[in-house]
């Protein structure tokens, strides 16, 4: 079982710590007690939270895809050269940054400020825990 932080666990759920105190205290949030005394939550609890309490945006396309990972957000800056253009969205609290052609670029007519989706299909998805977790 991973136990995680008061601090840890507000930080991965974009909350303050007093939240992440007010659910424990209202029962939303199991917590315990680690070896070293400190208030705890277990990471499995922490993460059926962070995923019921997910903010999806409605995707604007609306149509169907094999892609599963689909993020909606706002360009925030696109840099374009005359082939390659590097667009960077914000969606909720990721930085997504795309690679396309600058023909691409002004047909879809992405500019900062608009509403875009960025559609990820990876053959592969790297995975990293950090040290001394287990």
């Amino acid at each position: 079982m991973s136990q995680i932080r008061i601090k840890d666990a507000a930080g991965y759920l974009g909350v303050s710590d007093d939240t992440v105190r007010r659910w424990i205290e209202q029962g939303t949030l199991a917590a315990g007690v680690d070896e070293s005394g400190r208030k705890v939550v277990d990471g499995l609890a922490l993460a059926q939270l962070a995923q019921a309490n997910a903010a999806v945006p409605s995707d604007p396309a609306g149509g169907s895809s094999s892609a599963r990972n689909r993020f909606v957000g706002l360009v925030t800056a696109v840099h374009s050269d005359p082939v390659m253009s590097q667009v960077e969205l914000q969606c909720g609290p990721h930085r997504v940054v795309s690679l396309m052609s600058t023909e691409a670029v002004r047909e879809l007519g992405l500019v900062p400020g608009s509403v875009a989706v960025a559609v990820v299909k990876a053959t592969t998805v790297i995975v990293e825990t950090p040290r001394g977790q287990s």
